[in-house]
């Protein structure tokens, strides 16, 4: 018996190369957009955080004491401190007090207080504003800053140690220093009772700790002076002592970088000389 053999179609390779991506498309389709959107997902956060400010740190922060000061000081030197809240230094540049304080005159809303001239203290409007500059100095100094101008005074002022200060005048002796690091230095200021607080915020802490050392190289004290006045311009007091004197010094400043108690670098910051003032005492005639 002839037997006739019954062959099964089978599908050709062609076939089989298309049946199963046919199949599959739906699965990919999805998984495409999947990708599609964790890629947008991540883009998104990765933009989110750039636009999101890091949280700033104190980087060094000094404070003064007014306590001695006279109210007109007080209030310049406040106000001075008022001008200078706030501002931001960006990478690389340099501040300068006195393009960022804009003056201290009568316009500026400053007042008349003593100021050290030619040995004695005379009222000037902006009295008290080198406290702020002075403060402000020890900030940049413990932060890290390059100093790229700074003047002493001719006297030792009585509110920070010798060789610390920065004295400012309009439009010639200014305090200016610059921002070495990769993101922006915001200064903030504060008077709380009789302290003037001066900070430096940023992203990141400096490596290096900062450590400001003075040398005292020579000491003069002040001479007496005893002044003798007409009796018609004499106060009720029989004397009364119109400038206590300062002492007169001869001091050198370093600032020290320290990482891991270690010293890594010296830095030789001023060579400063400082006139002794003299003591004023005023004497009634009558009482000689």
């Amino acid at each position: 018996m002839d037997e006739t053999a019954t062959s099964v179609p089978q599908p050709t390779s062609e076939g089989d190369s298309r049946q199963p991506h046919a199949a599959n498309r739906p699965l990919l389709w999805i998984m495409g957009g999947v990708l599609l959107a964790l890629v947008g997902f991540v883009g998104f956060v990765v933009r989110l955080m750039a636009d999101t400010p890091r949280p700033e740190i104190v980087l060094a922060g000094f404070a003064t004491n007014l306590e001695r000061r006279t109210p007109a000081q007080r209030y310049n030197a406040k106000r001075a401190a008022d001008a200078l809240n706030g501002v931001i230094i960006p990478p690389g540049a340099t501040f300068s007090f006195n393009k960022t304080v804009k003056g201290w005159t009568w316009e500026q809303g400053y007042v008349k207080a003593p100021v050290s001239y030619d040995g004695e203290l005379v009222p000037a409007f902006g009295g008290g504003v080198c406290q702020t500059s002075t403060t402000l100095y020890n900030v940049a100094l413990m932060a890290g800053l390059p100093i790229v101008e700074r003047h002493h005074h001719v006297f030792a002022p009585h509110y920070i140690t010798p060789g610390r200060d920065a004295a400012v005048a309009q439009y010639d002796i200014d305090l200016r220093f610059k921002n070495p690091y990769p993101w922006a230095v915001r200064l903030k200021t504060s008077v709380h009772a009789n302290l003037l607080e001066i900070s430096a915020l940023g992203v990141e802490k400096p490596s290096s700790e900062v450590r400001i050392l003075t040398d005292v190289l020579s000491q003069e004290n002040p001479a007496r002076l005893t002044r003798v006045i007409h009796p018609n311009y004499t106060p009720r007091k029989r004397f009364f002592v119109r400038n206590p004197g300062a002492v007169g010094y001869r001091v050198v400043s370093y600032r020290v970088f320290v990482e891991g108690n270690k010293e890594v670098r010296r830095e030789r910051l001023s060579d400063d000389s400082y006139q002794p003032m003299d003591r004023v005492i005023q004497y009634h005639e009558k009482g000689l």
